[in-house]
């Protein structure tokens, strides 16, 4: 019996080992697969991204059969299976990102795998319906053509980059650029006027880390509408580096599209104001915002919405990056002295949406100390909203942030400002608060002018509690409101209080807190997104001429 006991033991043991080894093994084979592939990327300029399963009848670039799992490559758009990936990226060449003349940009057709609902150039018919790998598509003007319909002549003309001509840097410019730094045999105000006066190049800025890695998809997608020189993931390059781009283009033309949150935005924003103190001024860019995070105010106050979810082509966006127009934007400089004798150096922050202190600055340091233990579990937009309900709701029970008027003293301009029993302060710099709330006007029942976020000046408002924010946010009770002010002063005299800037928090012991204008920055501002009812978010918006993880 002990014996049968004993091969029993043994068996189990046997079974439990390989039910642990063999996951393992297939985990490694796989990683070692995928790393054959990705030193194939390299050899053939192919950018291949595995597909477990494609989402359309896909056709193999070289076998032209059809396929249902293989890889694709995110620049060009080739697809092969496994077996002909590596003939793939001999026989095809990708996207060539910086020409070998200077003379233009030639049409490169990739054949099969069109978009759906593809119309030729030629005819005007459908094109790639047919069930096998036809027709092509060329991958800089995004135009398509039957193959009954190419001539000669169209597979060596020049192409016109499409649409977007005026947001591409085409190759043979970043030859051009190349040749002018090597022996200044290239005339560059020649080569800038053959770019044409309209010619606004757009550098994209993905942090693929927003937006339950959204922002991975959206840098894939635009490399293949761009030259792929022009996406940057924040993950691998830093924003101050990425925007180096910009000295190689002419003054001040560049744009710049941040895919990410607030959080996100504010490190661009910081490594632009790098480049004017590096003596850069010639090359700043105009920003646009395509909101990834969960709060994304600055994105909504400047009309790009509360959060992308992938529902608008990225030719859309395009467009309206394209359209928009250009409005500054007051950046400010929060800096925290710790109070009484201290070997620390003040802290100092960037602020472009707003500092508060109390219950919404509390439930920011409780989902940031919850998520920084279990990232995984809040990759939902809607997880994360419902995190922040828990916590206000409890904060209504428990109030950890009440007679805050007794703990702080307020300066406006220099003025004190005698406080009522609030909980807590927000000092506001754009029209949007706390996921699409428009603090400042409250319910619109008392004649308040709308806030700007280009005037020079801060509102500063206050709250009585969590319930108050919650009643505020629908629109059933207004804030109380403490004034305007240039320079703000906010001055902790005990006890310890959550604090945030622009939904980065922390906890704070007596202090004295200082905000004071740091700089201007030049965003655009697109007219044909309103939330909120459709309101206005401030008077230059109704006249718009005039690291990390987000929330």
């Amino acid at each position: 019996m002990e014996d049968e006991g004993d091969e029993r033991g043994l068996s189990l043991a046997l079974w439990t080992v390989c039910a642990v080894i063999i996951p393992v093994l297939i985990t490694l084979w796989c990683s070692v697969r995928r790393s054959r592939r990705r030193s194939l990327a390299r050899d053939g300029k192919h950018c291949w991204q595995d597909s477990d399963l494609f989402g359309k009848p896909t056709y193999c670039s070289v076998c032209e059969l059809h396929i249902l799992r293989g890889a694709y490559c995110l620049c060009c758009g080739l697809c092969a299976d496994e077996p002909c990936l590596k003939e793939a990226g001999r026989r095809f060449q990708c996207k060539e990102v910086m020409g070998k003349s200077g003379v233009g940009q030639s049409h490169h057709w990739v054949r099969g795998n069109l978009p759906l609902c593809s119309q030729c150039m030629v005819c005007g018919q459908q094109c790639g319906s047919q069930p096998k790998l036809c027709d092509s598509r060329c991958i800089w003007c995004q135009r398509t053509i039957h193959d009954d319909c190419m001539e000669g002549p169209l597979k060596t003309e020049n192409c016109d980059l499409g649409e977007f001509r005026n947001l591409i840097v085409p190759s043979y410019y970043l030859w051009a650029v190349k040749q002018l730094k090597r022996s200044k045999s290239v005339d560059y105000m020649k080569l800038i006027s053959s770019m044409g006066g309209n010619w606004t190049p757009l550098i994209v800025l993905a942090n693929t880390r927003s937006g339950n890695n959204m922002g991975e998809v959206l840098a894939s997608e635009f490399k293949g509408l761009l030259n792929p020189l022009q996406v940057f993931d924040l993950s691998k390059t830093s924003p101050y580096k990425a925007l180096q781009l910009c000295t190689l283009l002419p003054a001040n033309s560049a744009k710049v599209l941040v895919c990410g949150g607030d959080g996100t935005v504010g490190w661009v924003l910081d490594a632009v104001d790098e480049m004017k103190i590096k003596g850069q001024e010639n090359c700043i860019p105009q920003v646009a915002v395509l909101p990834l995070g969960t709060g994304n105010d600055l994105a909504n106050t400047l009309g790009w919405g509360s959060g992308y979810a992938g529902d608008v082509p990225l030719e859309q966006i395009l467009r309206n990056v394209m359209e928009a127009d250009s409005v500054g934007l007051d950046r400010w400089k929060v800096q925290v002295t710790n109070k009484g004798y201290s070997l620390r150096k003040p802290k100092v922050l960037s602020m472009n949406n707003y500092f508060s202190v109390g219950p919404d600055a509390l439930m920011a340091l409780n989902f940031h100390t919850h998520r920084e233990k279990t990232p995984s579990l809040f990759s939902s937009r809607l997880v994360n909203k419902a995190v922040y309900f828990f916590y206000g709701t409890k904060d209504c029970l428990i109030q950890e942030c009440k007679d805050l008027d007794k703990k702080v003293d307020l300066e406006l301009d220099g003025e004190k400002i005698s406080l009522p029993n609030l909980e807590g302060i927000v000092v506001l710099n754009i029209g949007y608060w706390g996921g699409g709330c428009r603090l400042w006007e409250g319910m619109g029942d008392e004649p308040y002018p709308l806030s700007r976020h280009d005037d020079g000046l801060l509102e500063v408002v206050g709250v009585y509690g969590s319930f108050h924010c919650a009643q505020i946010q629908v629109k059933l009770a207004n804030p109380v409101r403490l004034g305007q002010a240039h320079t703000v002063r906010l001055i902790l005299k005990s006890s310890r209080m959550p604090m945030q800037v622009d939904g980065e928090p922390w906890a704070q012991g007596p202090c004295t807190v200082t905000i004071t204008h740091k700089t201007h920055a030049l965003m655009l501002y697109h007219v044909g997104e309103q939330t909120d009812d459709d309101e206005p978010s401030s008077d230059s918006d109704q006249d718009p001429v005039n690291r990390d993880l987000e929330m």
